[in-house]
């Protein structure tokens, strides 16, 4: 009584004397009214920011199947990265100016570019040739990938924010070109979990040759659960302590196991609001099924000897190009079980472009190696997804971090870092064939037409996904952080 008491004796504040003033009562409740009343309107006009959409995530099957933000045009995604910066003026940009002013000074070039003083200009090293009924000029060097044109949309004016390669890899891969954020496939299994609940939902599949220069950023979580990090492997590097020591046998190995969860679940049953106990062992349990679906789709012994040649598997001369198509082969059993999102990588980390794309000094002489490696398994690759009926779920997206410069560098055979305008393809679901968007200019410096960002990109990817890349968020440290940052529209022109 004496605390209701004492209560009520409080000294009124400002605020509260203003309550008791019965003109200045119902003035406030009709400004009040009319903010509701406006909220409402605005509501119904869908002029009010959206709310944070969080997927609905049972912490026990932290990978199970969840809808997006509209129905989706694919169930998949394989993207396929040529580290190192892939030269777009010797693949899939056609540039006959600068064949013609081949060995002169670029009118208004930069005299200096990322790695020093910048020399003439230099016509494609390779020549281009019309294929397909769209008549698309694609360079020599990949007549493998060449003969596919009319399936395949291009977009020819990607830009990055960087032109050096770990940052250019984070923004490819991230939407940001610092360490510490979520890699795309991890946005994806964070809101779409899998349909394949034995294996990873998203698989990273590294070069024979070696990690990409961003190593795992490329497939990290960031700040997202740890669960749904890229799981990475190939077909020559088997996971990690995923099988038991070989001094205990499979009976013991199974009855620790059964042990192990009978143990969590009548933990987890007395705890039933612990969430990351229940993560856990949702992950040790992917592990065990792991056990033995991991290695019977890296076996790659079952596939018939017409499919190795096809994709040029059985390379004896060349064990890297026969690795790298095992990996496509691997990629394609990955797509065909359900796995979300597969990132395969062609090239490894910089090495003065013996590893990868960076053409700094020989450019021909190292693209001569790289475009064999990397042409017929990839165009393989996307024909056995067509044959197989996988590509109407699956969205293809073959690209690179950023372009190279029309000049060689000055005193040496190959052409620098060129952020400013590059290409990309993309092909299956939901994608138009045989479309060409974008136009850098005349010698294939700069995007001028239709520019665009990796953000873009990165839009368009989630779209097909059935994701709004603007709903598609997570809160950390205050900031409702995105893929596409406050950045990004959807390329509607390569949709069908």
């Amino acid at each position: 009584m004496r605390q209701r008491e004492n209560m009520f004796r409080q000294p009124l504040t400002h605020a509260g004397r203003g309550l008791l003033d019965r003109r200045n009562f119902f003035g406030q409740t009709v400004a009040s009214l009319s903010s509701i009343a406006l909220l409402q309107l605005l509501s119904d006009q869908g002029l009010m920011a959206e709310e944070v959409w969080q997927p609905a995530i049972d912490p026990a099957r932290p990978h199970a199947p969840r809808q997006g933000h509209h129905a989706a045009r694919a169930k998949n995604v394989l993207v396929i990265f040529c580290a190192g910066a892939c030269s777009q003026l010797e693949t899939w940009d056609y540039k006959p100016e600068l064949i013609r002013q081949d060995g002169k000074p670029m009118p208004g070039g930069p005299a200096v570019t990322f790695q020093g003083p910048a020399g003439n200009l230099a016509k494609p090293q390779y020549a281009f040739r019309p294929h397909g009924e769209t008549g698309k000029m694609v360079s020599d060097m990949i007549p493998h990938l060449a003969e596919m044109v009319d399936d395949f949309a291009f977009v020819h004016t990607l830009t990055s924010k960087t032109n050096t390669h770990g940052p250019a890899e984070n923004f490819l891969s991230t939407g940001f070109v610092q360490d510490g954020f979520p890699s795309i496939g991890a946005w994806v299994t964070y809101a779409l979990g899998s349909d394949n609940q034995e294996l990873p939902a998203f698989v990273a599949i590294p070069d024979p040759r070696g990690i990409p220069q961003a190593s795992v950023n490329n497939w990290g979580p960031g700040f997202l659960p740890a669960v749904y990090q890229g799981t990475a492997f190939n077909s020559g590097q088997p996971i990690r302590n995923l099988q038991a020591p070989k001094s205990i046998g499979r009976e013991s190995d199974q009855a620790a196991r059964d042990l192990l969860k009978l143990l969590n679940e009548e933990h987890l049953r007395q705890n039933p609001g612990d969430t990351e106990l229940a993560a856990r062992i949702a992950s040790y349990e992917l592990a065990a099924k792991m056990q033995s679906s991991v290695p019977e789709i890296s076996e790659l012994g079952s596939e018939p000897a017409h499919m190795l040649k096809m994709y040029g598997a059985d390379d004896e001369s060349d064990p890297i190009r026969a690795g790298y198509a095992r990996n496509c082969l691997l990629a394609r059993r990955l797509i065909e079980k359900g796995v979300r999102f597969v990132q395969l990588f062609n090239g490894a980390y910089a090495s003065g472009g013996r590893l990868n794309w960076d053409g700094h000094q020989a450019l021909r002489e190292q693209y001569d190696i790289h475009g064999r490696i990397m042409d017929q398994p990839t165009a393989a690759l996307i024909r056995d997804l067509r044959q197989r009926g996988l590509l109407e779920d699956t969205l293809v997206v073959w690209c690179t971090e950023f372009g190279r410069m029309p000049m060689f560098q000055k005193g040496a055979a190959g052409r620098d870092h060129n952020p400013n305008g590059f290409t990309a393809f993309l092909t299956g679901a939901g994608i138009r064939s045989g479309v060409s968007f974008g136009k850098t200019d005349e010698l294939g410096f700069k995007a001028v037409e239709n520019v665009l960002s990796i953000h873009d990109l990165n839009a368009t990817i989630l779209h097909l996904l059935g994701l709004d890349h603007e709903r598609l968020t997570f809160r950390q440290n205050g900031i409702a952080r995105r893929l596409t940052d406050v950045h990004g529209k959807v390329i509607m022109e390569v949709l069908t």
